[in-house]
């Protein structure tokens, strides 16, 4: 997926892991967890159950080092400004 153009930092979090899904055909098994939740968050400060947002975007980035590309190079330095 190109995302030259797309704007990332007014995606949310559930639209950045639509890409993420549309990106990376064989989500590794230990980052599939992190990225369903990341699909019901809106911002990273929202919770997924008792997890935070923030803790569920930093364990999914901590998982997703197989996906590689311009898109996920994307994708991951847009998640990384937004824990910081």
């Amino acid at each position: 997926m190109d995302t030259t153009n797309l704007p990332l930092s007014t995606f949310s979090i559930s639209e950045i892991a639509r890409i993420v899904r549309t990106d990376w055909q064989k989500v590794n098994y230990a980052a599939k967890p992190y990225l369903d939740a990341m699909g019901e968050l809106n911002s990273i400060d929202d919770a997924y159950g008792f997890d935070s947002g923030k803790s569920v975007v930093a364990y999914f980035l901590c998982n997703a080092s197989s996906w590689r590309g311009e898109c996920a190079k994307a994708v991951k330095s847009e998640l990384k400004r937004r824990l910081k």
